[in-house]
């Protein structure tokens, strides 16, 4: 049996394990070392939340795959993330020598007010964990020997400073190991020194390695810098993790309900229709599996934090990420609507993703490029590939493939399939490409796929594509009527043409879709556009600037030359019919609708 000195010492050795311990596992530390002030106003221990397990957890895995920590967080208000960073920053230039972390927010007392975080967490360090410092001001505090000092122990030449956004040369002079870059969507934005380029000046002194780790965290702002640096991180385009918190992630949004009936009767019709659903949509109640309590935080908090302002409750308190980026301007579609189908496809995609890859094939002369040959067209599962398959080909079943072109400043050339039979779109696809010849060859191969597609390539700015599917004999182009004035006659020419006649027509019946069909709709960067597609100052249909509307336009084209393309599918081979001699003299006569309805009404024959 120990004795109490025996005990004690058996304790104390604990606590230095633990302390040892502590230096190389920063839950532990802040377990064990960190003081924050809780909302209530009182000093408590830093438990983390689930928003803040998410970030760290991200940032272990991260390291453990070699890589640098780069996170963007998109988020609610008022969840704990800058709290975390301040914590995690604490931890790693008080355990570690010669290490740099620096803060950066939108404005100087954002940024006083999260330096004072780390200034607090450090002033209510243990004793046994809390370094010297040489200096503690208004914006840096220095682990290290203060002047004058002459005892023996090494300080840790480490620092945390603040600086505020606004200037491309933050950082500058420093190596910086650490950085906490808050509310990145407020930053500003002088000409010349545009938040992105502020960003690529911070990372310049930031060494690409698994121990340094930048995080950006931001309530959205509209449609700016952090906005492409977000949808960038969710396409992949850059090594960025991004992480999106939700109001109801948060276990604390959520307020007793006595009377739920009565608090949704309550509401005007677009807020109820906007929780609970309709006819034809499911609410967000639905789509997030609220319970009561959190329907009635959200209620509450939209009257009175945010006064009544919908537009700033689904910025300041987002459900999903599109909803918290609010297009200025005058949306041409309803973005409610759009921004809830969006969700329920992430959803549905988090369960099982769509295919994505590229076509493989073989030239008939590989030195010629003369023509593709049909049989040997192979599809390729790639994480990066140009192509998204939701719905593979059905036998028989005709589809069409609406084509937009690089041109007018776009950087993308686009294709969306249609099933015919439905309306329902089954692919798309996305290329960036400094020419149209490998464009065309996927969209060649896209369209074989898809039992010989109907192909209908926008002309307005490059008809190299309609020319190069015409030079690899590819059956079935879009035709469309064009009137020669010198010649006075009608002629027959590949390829769409969007005019002043044909916009607003293909737009408008993109509007009634999307109004009544939203659920025809599958890919989420297509209906993302539809998010930035506004009136301008003249009242035109647009992108907003700097946005694209290329997967937009290629989905309108193929909804529009759905008419030269049956809407019935094919009957099997061993289906087909024998037609009688005077069928085929009535079928040869007909006129190309004509024939398509001969066919409907007779059925396929042996022959065609």
């Amino acid at each position: 049996m120990r004795t109490a000195k025996e005990d004690a010492e058996l304790i104390a050795l604990l606590e230095i394990e633990e302390r040892e311990r502590a230096k190389t596992d920063y839950r532990l530390f802040a377990k064990r070392n960190i003081k924050i002030v809780n909302k209530l106003g009182d000093r408590v221990e830093f438990k983390h939340n689930g928003e803040q397990d998410v970030i760290n957890n991200t940032a272990e895995r991260m390291r453990t795959e070699g890589k640098p920590v780069r996170i963007i967080v998109l988020k609610a208000r008022q969840m704990g993330v800058s709290t975390n960073e301040q914590g995690r920053m604490i931890y790693n230039t008080v355990t570690q020598s010669n290490r740099t972390g620096l803060i950066v927010a939108h404005e100087a007392p954002a940024t006083a007010k999260i330096f004072d975080k780390a200034r607090y967490m450090y002033n209510n360090l243990p004793a046994d964990s809390k370094p010297m410092t040489r200096a503690s001001n208004a914006r840096e505090l220095i682990f290290d020997t203060p002047t004058g000092y002459t005892g023996k122990d090494k300080g840790l030449n480490s620092k945390i400073s603040i600086q505020v956004a606004g200037d491309v040369g933050i950082g500058r002079g420093d190596t910086i190991y650490y950085a906490h870059l808050s509310e990145f969507a407020f930053w500003p934005s002088p000409e010349g020194k545009e938040p992105k380029k502020q960003l690529a000046g911070i990372l310049q002194a930031v060494p690409s390695i698994p121990e340094t780790e930048v995080v950006i965290e931001s309530t959205a702002n509209g449609y700016n810098d952090f906005k492409e640096l977000w949808d960038d991180a969710v396409a992949g385009r850059n090594e960025w993790v991004p992480l999106f918190f939700a109001w109801h992630h948060h276990q604390d949004y959520r307020m007793p309900c006595r009377d739920y009936g009565k608090l949704i009767e309550g509401l005007s019709l677009p807020l109820r229709e906007y929780i609970e659903g309709n006819d034809k949509t499911e609410g967000i109640r639905a789509i997030y599996n609220l319970d009561e309590e959190q329907v009635q935080w959200y209620v509450w908090t939209l009257k009175n934090d945010c006064n009544g302002d919908y537009r700033m409750m689904r910025q300041e308190n987002p459900s999903s990420p599109e909803e918290s980026f609010i297009s200025t301007g005058s949306p041409v579609f309803d973005n409610d609507k759009v921004q809830q189908h969006i969700e329920r496809l992430r959803m549905r995609y988090t369960e099982k993703k769509p295919k994505r890859g590229r076509f493989r094939f073989e030239w008939n002369d590989a030195d010629a490029q003369d023509r593709i040959k049909d049989e040997t067209i192979t599809w390729v599962d790639d994480p990066n590939g140009v192509i998204t398959i939701y719905q593979d080909p059905k036998d028989g079943c005709p589809y069409v493939i609406g084509g937009d072109t690089k041109g007018e400043g776009r950087d993308k050339y686009t294709g969306t399939v249609i099933d015919n039979t439905t309306g329902k779109r089954v692919a798309t696809l996305w290329m960036q490409a400094s020419n149209s010849k490998p464009y065309t060859w996927q969209m060649y191969c896209l369209g074989r796929y898809y039992n010989t597609a109907l192909i209908g390539i926008e002309m307005n700015f490059n008809t190299a594509p309609i020319e190069e599917l015409q030079r690899l004999r590819y059956s079935r182009q879009y035709v469309r009527r064009k009137y020669d004035d010198f010649r006075k006659v009608t002629e027959d020419k590949y390829g769409w043409k969007t005019d002043g006649n044909t916009r607003p027509l293909i737009i408008d019946k993109e509007i009634d879709l999307i109004e009544n069909n939203i659920d025809l709709f599958t890919d989420i960067d297509m209906l993302g556009e539809c998010l930035t597609f506004v009136y301008d100052k003249n009242g035109r249909p647009d992108a907003m600037s700097g946005k694209h509307d290329d997967l937009l336009f290629s989905d309108m084209i193929a909804n529009e030359i759905r008419q030269q393309q049956s809407f019935v599918a094919e009957k099997p081979i061993g289906e087909r019919v024998t037609w009688r001699k005077d069928q085929w003299e009535d079928y040869w006569n007909a006129s190309k609708e004509d024939r398509e309805m001969l066919i409907k009404r007779w059925g396929r024959p042996h022959d065609l």
